[in-house]
């Protein structure tokens, strides 16, 4: 099996913190997904004649688009490639664009999973980070999707944004639980240099939240989400039983993926390939026939590292004898006193050749894999 990732490059505005490739001008959007169903034709076989189980539209504003487009990629997917009755189909959205009538038109094309960008319920601080919505709308928005028959929602939610307090972390968390989502993702804000929030830092018009607080406000989220039944099965990832996101799972267990759209990213076990991050430039090369991407052979270094990374933070752990089996590295015998440092301080446990963090561990998880990587 294998996934499929739709990049949509679109924005009604841009947020405050993103640094995702998007643009504000929608003049080219046509052009655009022709360019993308070009791109289907010339890249068909990338995953050989692997199914489809996965199909995730993120951009950007995937729910932006207006049923024509949208109906357009679909139709090409399902001419191309082998999608399967049971797959995922994911489609990113924000609370403004959730009307009835997307609704109705998302079923009708078999997304049966709806990740909303909340970020907050804080009106002070959605305006602050850019967003289009507010408050009213996010509930109302959560409350339409579930009334229009959505069970598979995810809320994204971020914390440690300047000005937001415990306080109010905290009542994002309850106000989160009230609607019992079936999966939350929620994000620690990182200021990016290309980004309004990164001019500010320059500037010195922002102050960002120190590591220590910023660690807090993970512990509550934490403690707080599984003490009401969510399985924390990755760093920012949090899922009711048997609603794990199976897209971004297969992203942490190396299942091979392609991706269609500027700044896109594809995978097949050996190396990745990069869409050039320029809407214009995307369309012309893909209309003339030609893929606007960096391709990056993979290293053996690069796939344990990669392997180490990702996977030490989900709750399936780090697998050494997978380790051993595929590539014939030893992390255990290489990391002997490390781990044993790491065991005895509380960050990780070690069961059966299976390494995992423990909650403090997940407060260091990068620290944590950057020690453990095969320099």
């Amino acid at each position: 099996m294998a996934g499929i990732y739709i990049h949509i490059p679109f924005c009604r505005q841009a947020c405050h913190y993103c640094d995702f490739h998007f643009s504000t001008s929608r003049k080219i959007e046509p052009e655009m997904i022709a360019a993308m169903e070009k791109e289907m034709d010339l890249r068909k076989d990338y995953l050989g004649k692997a199914g489809i189980d996965t199909l995730y539209l993120g951009g950007g504003t995937p729910s932006i688009l207006e049923a024509p487009l949208l109906e357009r990629i679909f139709n090409k997917l399902h001419a191309l490639f082998s999608i399967e009755g049971f797959a995922e189909i994911t489609l990113e959205a924000n609370p403004d664009d959730l009307t009835d009538e997307k609704l109705r038109l998302f079923r009708s094309l078999g997304i049966n999973r709806l990740s909303i960008g909340i970020q907050t319920f804080d009106d002070r601080l959605l305006h602050y980070l850019n967003r289009v919505h507010n408050r009213e709308q996010a509930l109302i928005s959560y409350e339409r999707a579930r009334a229009s028959g959505f069970s598979n929602i995810s809320i994204d939610l971020m914390y440690a944004i300047p000005g937001q307090t415990p306080g109010g972390w905290l009542k994002d968390l309850e106000q989160t639980l009230a609607l019992a989502p079936a999966h939350i993702s929620a994000y620690c804000l990182t200021i990016e240099e290309r980004t309004a929030f990164g001019h500010w830092l320059k500037t010195k018009k922002l102050q960002p939240v120190p590591d220590e607080e910023a660690a807090e406000y993970l512990q509550v989220l934490m403690d707080t989400l599984t003490a009401h039944g969510y399985e924390h099965y990755e760093i920012s990832n949090f899922a009711r039983p048997g609603y794990q996101s199976r897209h971004n799972s297969s992203y942490w267990k190396q299942v091979p993926y392609l991706g269609f759209g500027p700044g896109a990213h594809s995978y097949n076990g050996n190396s990745r390939q990069a869409n050039i991050s320029n809407n214009y430039r995307y369309v012309q090369a893909i209309l003339a026939g030609e893929i606007p991407a960096q391709v990056e052979s993979l290293t053996r270094e690069e796939k344990i590292n990669e392997y180490i990374l990702t996977r030490l933070r989900t709750s399936w752990g780090v697998d050494t004898r997978q380790l051993k089996q595929d590539f014939n590295f030893d992390l255990i015998g290489k990391n002997t006193e490390l781990l044993a440092r790491l065991t005895a301080n509380g960050f990780v446990s070690i069961t059966d050749g299976i390494i995992k963090l423990t909650t403090p561990g997940k407060l260091l998880a990068d620290k944590i894999a950057a020690d453990l990587f095969d320099v």
